[in-house]
């Protein structure tokens, strides 16, 4: 299963305007496990998960996904392997209808059209929303806009699937109907929020990131019930643990 591991070692990455953005990144993620990237804003988070699948290359270190280095020649072959649900499902949905934008990753891979049909079918059944199929995305509420942008990533049945803050905009039900179906995920799972609620509900490893580098990493609870740690890196104890 060598295909499924996320392996950083020592990742710096600047922006054009000399912006460090990641400073000496290193950790491993191995198949089949869940892992939450925790940091205030500015940390680094979406800097990090853009490098999963090559939307940012590093100025400096190694990314190795599987048993391919990523690189500008090796991007394509990775982003078949990791798929990113982006923050704003806006970011993802822009075809006229829910089965058009779910379509459009598994037509570009080359399946025929009854089995791109399985994929939509398969994808759009494991977020509940089968039944919007034939809806214009922006008429959708942000809950299920938020369950169609993750079908558009599943239906391309990656190894990984990488999340840049899921809840984000989401009312209580659509949260918690999220949190729900993140549980029963077989995927290796990363996900970057600031809902640490969530990343308690769904992670078992937990990365805190500040300043661009890696200041814990561990067993979710056991860090997310650290207030210290916590403090340190501008962060809160998750709400169901205050008060404990």
């Amino acid at each position: 299963m060598s295909h499924h591991i996320i392996d950083f070692k020592n990742v710096h990455f600047n922006y054009p305007d000399g912006t460090e953005a990641l400073k000496g990144v290193t950790f491993r993620i191995t198949h089949g496990e869940s892992v939450g990237i925790v940091g205030a804003n500015g940390a680094g988070k979406s800097t990090l998960i853009f490098h999963m699948n090559g939307y940012l290359l590093p100025t400096k270190g190694a990314i190795i996904i599987g048993d391919v280095q990523l690189g500008k020649t090796t991007r394509n072959e990775i982003r078949k392997k990791v798929g990113v649900v982006f923050q704003d499902p806006d970011d993802q949905l822009f075809m006229p209808t829910v089965f058009d934008d779910v379509s459009f990753g598994p037509l570009n891979m080359g399946l025929t059209k009854n089995r791109v049909i399985e994929r939509v079918t398969e994808a759009l059944n494991t977020v509940g929303c089968y039944e919007l199929k034939d809806r214009p995305p922006h008429h959708l509420s942000s809950g299920q806009k938020r369950a169609v942008s993750i079908a558009t990533v599943i239906a391309m049945q990656p190894d990984i699937l990488v999340m840049d803050e899921p809840a984000a905009s989401l009312d209580p039900r659509s949260r918690r109907q999220l949190i729900e179906l993140l549980k029963e995920f077989k995927h290796t799972k990363i996900i970057a929020s600031h809902d640490l609620d969530l990343i308690l509900e769904v992670c078992k490893r937990c990365i805190v990131i500040a300043d661009g580098k890696v200041r814990a990493d561990g067993l979710t609870e056991e860090l997310l019930m650290d207030e210290k740690l916590l403090i340190e890196n501008s962060l809160e104890l998750p709400l169901s643990l205050k008060g404990r």
